[in-house]
């Protein structure tokens, strides 16, 4: 499929004030584009993401913390093990709508942080997360660099990346409509192929474990070596 639009070339400083917005509008405009731009569910995504809480976690990208809330409410009603978790984000009017969600979860840390600039030891984290967010990076292979470096020796992160539109017409058609339209505000910086990001994780140092299409979206596991 012919792409069009343009690949944004926006800082990172300049994507977090596009990202200045209430949070509850955040959230509101944030299922319209999970739905129709991702062609994803919540119910996939705390599917996915759920899982790979390990003692020590990282959740980048953590936005309002609307997500990560329900993740880890989708945890507690399986019994799943508990975990400590940093949640980072570069945009401050995300994360004040964060630390207000979390204002009494003591198992709950957020910081202000640059993905690739990460304020954290090596081997600190059993795993991470980025949700909706890989896209949205200025400096994806900074990040993931980093990311990596975070993690413990066989520690997982879990990522799903938004692709070039996939799914068949009109939606194709509408979902490439709100990817300019994001690319234009700066809330997006770019849609990938496949096979592109995928290069990317695997130039960073990652092993890929698990790989899945849905939507419009690549949804992958990736491990650091042991």
């Amino acid at each position: 499929m012919e792409k069009s639009g343009s690949t944004s070339t926006k800082s990172r400083d300049e994507i977090a004030e596009a990202y200045k917005s209430p949070p509850l509008w955040y959230d509101i405009r944030g299922l319209f584009i999970l739905t129709f731009a991702y062609n994803s569910t919540v119910n996939f995504q705390l599917k996915f993401f759920g899982p790979n809480f390990g003692a020590e976690h990282l959740e980048v990208a953590c936005g309002t913390g609307t997500m990560l809330e329900m993740i880890l409410k989708w945890r507690k009603r399986r019994k799943l093990s508990e975990t400590h978790v940093i949640g980072v984000d570069y945009a401050d009017s995300m994360l004040e709508g964060a630390r207000y969600i979390f204002r009494n979860a003591a198992s709950v840390e957020l910081q202000h942080a640059d993905a690739a600039e990460l304020p954290f030891e090596d081997n600190h984290f059993d795993t991470a997360n980025i949700a909706n967010a890989v896209h949205c990076f200025p400096d994806v292979d900074g990040a993931l660099v980093d990311i990596l470096r975070v993690l413990k020796p066989g520690g997982i992160l879990a990522v799903n990346v938004l692709l070039y539109p996939r799914t068949i017409w009109p939606l194709c058609i509408f979902a490439t409509r709100l990817n300019n339209w994001g690319i234009k505000k700066g809330i997006l910086y770019t849609p990938y192929e496949q096979s592109e990001i995928r290069e990317k994780f695997s130039n960073a140092g990652f092993e890929i474990t698990s790989e899945s299409v849905s939507g419009n979206c690549y949804n992958l596991l990736a491990k650091k070596s042991e």
